[in-house]
């Protein structure tokens, strides 16, 4: 089991962010459209305890392969970078692990795509990401707090406070606050 370790930081555009991940001969991976699928039981235990069930599919666009993942993610822990438990696997068939949750009593709460490109400075994974109704952002993952900081100020992000939520509370949010449907969130 392993902590993921990660800054989330809302951005008006990717662009300039992009060309410094250039500039600092950051190495690009892939970009990618997810699809992520969000599971709770019935009676929401995971989401109530701050814990995510999710699959991710992805389509590569450009670079490197990814495989289709299925994720537990524990409550966040305490701290300035959001820090939670973390447990992943690959997997070879998102739909039949999806059955294998429903099987298992887990509900499909929500489907939510997500436009992506990942690079990699230093020891970080630097996420440039697209959310429907939210916008653009940067999660910068590394091994600690200290890796993280160096690339956020590197990428002349160091003023830009981080967001502790996950996207899907801050989609619920926004869909609440709109009279939207959380069901299906995908890009027009």
């Amino acid at each position: 089991m392993s902590v993921e370790i990660e800054a989330k930081l809302k951005v008006e555009s990717l662009e300039p962010v992009r060309e410094r991940l250039v500039a600092a001969d950051a190495e690009f991976l892939r970009a990618v459209t997810e699809r992520n699928l969000h599971f709770d039981s019935a009676d929401g235990r995971l989401r109530a305890a701050d814990s995510v069930l999710r699959i991710r599919s992805v389509v590569v666009h450009r670079g490197a392969e990814a495989p289709s993942t299925l994720t537990y993610k524990g409550a966040r822990l305490p701290g300035k970078v959001k820090r939670r438990t973390e447990i992943e696997l690959d997997i070879a068939d998102a739909p039949t692990a999806g059955r294998l949750l429903e099987a298992l009593g887990f509900t499909l709460v929500s489907e939510i795509e997500k436009r992506r490109e990942t690079w990699r400075l230093g020891s970080c994974h630097v996420e440039l990401d697209e959310v429907p109704h939210l916008g653009t952002f940067v999660e910068i993952e590394g091994p600690d707090e200290k890796a993280i900081a160096v690339v956020q100020e590197a990428l002349g992000l160091a003023h830009v406070s981080h967001i502790q939520e996950g996207y899907v509370a801050l989609l619920l949010d926004h869909c609440r606050r709109n009279h939207l449907p959380i069901r299906h969130i995908a890009f027009a």
